[in-house]
C-alpha cells in the first residue's frame, strides 16, 4: 500500500511514537500495532532525541514518518516545543501529529492547536480504551485520510 506524504506517495509507513513513559510507549506499539499491522514503529524517548532523528544534522528524508504521536510531559524538550519546530520545518508542515497526553489543562490543548497540532488524545486511564483511542486515531491519520 503506498501512503501520501507531503506531496508525494511511499511505500512505507513509518510512525514515529515520542513518549518518555515505557508503559505508555509500550501501551502505544500495541495499539498500533493491532490497528496498522504493517506499519514500521520507530520510538523517541524524548522531545530531544526525536527533534535529532527528525530534523538533526544524521536526519534522512527517506526515513521520515508519516505520522507522529507525541507525548507533552516529557523531559529536556517537552512535546510543545518539538510541534512548534516541526511546524518551522517546511518537510514536517503538513506531516500529521498527534499528541497523546495525561494533561487535562486547557492551557495545552490551546497551545498545541495553536502550534499546529493535528489531533489532541487524553490518555484514557482504562487499558482497553486506551488501545482503542490510540488504535482508532493511528488507522484514521494512516489508511482512511490516506485514502
Amino acid at each position: 500500500m503506498a501512503y501520501w506524504i507531503d506531496g508525494s506517495f511511499c511505500d512505507d509507513m513509518r510512525i514515529l511514537l515520542v513518549d518518555d513513559n515505557p508503559d505508555d510507549l509500550a501501551l502505544e506499539k500495541r495499539a498500533i500495532r493491532r490497528a496498522v499491522p504493517e506499519a514500521e514503529l520507530l520510538e523517541a524517548h524524548d522531545g530531544q532525541q526525536a527533534l535529532h532523528m527528525l530534523i538533526g544534522p544524521e536526519a534522512r528524508e527517506d526515513e521520515r514518518p508519516a505520522l507522529i504521536f507525541l507525548d507533552l510531559k516529557m523531559p529536556r524538550v517537552n512535546g510543545i516545543e518539538v510541534l512548534t519546530q516541526l511546524r518551522q520545518e517546511q518537510s514536517f508542515q503538513r506531516t500529521p501529529i498527534v499528541v497523546l497526553t495525561s494533561s487535562d489543562e486547557e492551557a495545552d490543548l490551546d497551545a498545541c492547536y495553536r502550534a499546529g497540532v493535528n489531533s489532541y488524545i487524553r490518555k484514557p486511564v482504562e487499558f482497553e480504551e486506551f488501545v482503542d483511542e490510540v488504535g482508532h486515531a493511528a488507522r484514521y491519520w494512516c489508511q482512511t485520510n490516506a485514502s
